[in-house]
């Protein structure tokens, strides 16, 4: 039965069509490509400690960039380490900044800040589509810092994390709480 159904052009027309759509879908060779980014991290205000001049001969304070949220990245679907911070600029705009980021490659990889909260193990995959979500961007490669300036409508506050979010599987690659 089975050798007659492979003698037939068309089952091989089939299968070939499968196939293509299948490499197409799931894309493999990814688990072998890797991306580096080095975007320029943003220089942040440090405390710095009191002056021994008057206030009278104390320069006036410069407006710099200063951290508003921080995390660290844990694991999900994919294997991924680095660190997150949303970063509120001198001149008032804000971005999201990526730090030694490490994961895989996938397919449609995309930067998500959502309102839900950062759970550890499997339980966390499929939560970030679950509140209200913004999508920063695609992501620009799977290690190295990367910069993603927000749109003036997203207040950063209303967040709670950041995800590598693949979405043509709906599952976190891997996901920082923003504190």
């Amino acid at each position: 039965m089975v050798r007659k159904l492979l003698s037939k052009p068309l089952t091989w027309i089939v299968v070939a069509l499968v196939g293509a759509g299948g490499l197409y879908w799931f894309q493999p060779w990814r688990l072998f490509t890797d991306t580096t980014v080095a975007d320029t991290l943003a220089v942040v205000a440090s405390a710095a400690p009191p002056s021994e001049q008057p206030a009278s001969e104390q320069p006036a304070p410069v407006r710099a960039a200063v951290v508003l949220a921080r995390g660290s990245f844990v694991t999900h679907e994919h294997d991924t380490s680095g660190s997150a911070r949303i970063v509120r600029n001198a001149d008032g705009s804000h971005q999201l900044e990526l730090i030694d980021l490490d994961t895989s490659d996938g397919p449609d990889l995309r930067v998500w800040l959502s309102d839900q909260p950062v759970r550890t193990g499997s339980g966390g995959w499929h939560v970030f589509d679950d509140g209200a979500y913004a999508e920063v961007g695609k992501l620009k490669g799977n290690h190295g810092n990367q910069v993603y300036r927000l749109p003036a409508g997203i207040d950063p506050g209303d967040f709670r994390s950041v995800s590598i979010w693949c979405k043509r599987f709906s599952v976190s690659f891997g996901a920082a709480a923003l504190a």
